[in-house]
């Protein structure tokens, strides 16, 4: 019989209450692993764009439905903006805007299981991406989110410290005042380069631990620690494609945050469909 869904803030409550008794059960999944481990498959650049056109073919059979579910996406991107336009704050907000990527990941689990229920022949609404609260593998889920929050974390921390060795820590008078002495002093200059090769770092760190953890964790009987060194496996057995999917989704997503960010309206639901493809791809 078909499952129907009612308000949404109803079917969300219902959600939650469940996700509960099932919490302390997927908590004792976090070291589970299957009995065979997890088979890494060589990749092709090819499998980027066969990636891509099978998470846009999911959007445009889901789209009203993920386009609700990622919209707070955009929303909290735009709190966190308008708090980084106070003056004291002026100076993180590309690194905000730019390490606001990392947490794609954990903002795409709904659609990964949307994509795996339309991979079984089911027609999932919104309402469905909620199973990944009931699934096993939702404490690893949690655990990865947390790192990866941590690690954004840790990087709005270093880029403070990197702007304050080579700018110091005065305030900045006005949005066009910081942006001129970044662009026409060595301090500002030296804040450009070492903050992209530092930023460069913690977005290597976080493509390599969750290129394809997440879909896997919600797939198969595994741990977080299998799931992140599956991952870390898929990067170096296929480190051309795997860096050249992680550079597409960073120009995507730099992209659609032009708009004040309501492009990843769009752009965050294909790219999260897409990731589902690309496992599917690199893990056998």
């Amino acid at each position: 019989m078909a499952q129907t869904i009612g308000n949404p803030l109803s079917w969300t409550a219902q959600r939650l209450s469940g996700a509960g008794g099932h919490l302390a059960a997927a908590s004792r999944e976090l070291g589970s692993q299957d009995a065979a481990e997890p088979q890494v498959r060589q990749m092709q650049m090819s499998d980027i764009g066969a990636s891509l056109r099978a998470g846009w073919e999911d959007f445009q059979a889901c789209r009203s439905d993920v386009m609700f579910l990622v919209l707070v996406y955009p929303v909290v991107g735009l709190l966190l903006i308008a708090l980084g336009f106070r003056m004291e704050l002026l100076p993180l907000l590309f690194p905000l805007i730019s390490g606001f990527a990392i947490l794609g990941p954990v903002a795409a689990v709904g659609l990964y299981e949307m994509s795996r229920q339309r991979e079984m022949g089911e027609h999932p609404r919104w309402g469905h991406a909620f199973a990944v609260l009931r699934a096993p593998g939702f404490g690893a889920v949690l655990v990865m989110g947390i790192y990866l929050a941590a690690l954004f974390t840790a990087w709005m921390l270093t880029a403070a410290e990197i702007r304050r060795a080579t700018m110091g820590a005065a305030t900045p008078d006005s949005l066009s005042a910081f942006a001129a002495q970044v662009t026409s002093t060595p301090g500002g200059w030296a804040l450009i380069v070492i903050g992209c090769a530092v930023g460069f770092l913690f977005a290597l760190a976080a493509l390599a631990t969750s290129v394809v953890s997440f879909p896997l964790v919600l797939d198969r009987p595994v741990g977080a620690p299998v799931a992140v060194a599956t991952s870390i496996r898929v990067l170096k057995q296929n480190p051309r494609v795997v860096l050249s999917w992680g550079a597409l989704i960073a120009v995507l997503m730099v992209i659609a945050a032009i708009p004040l960010l309501l492009g990843l309206i769009v752009v965050l639901p294909v790219l999260g469909h897409a990731s589902w493809h690309f496992y599917r791809r690199a893990v056998a």
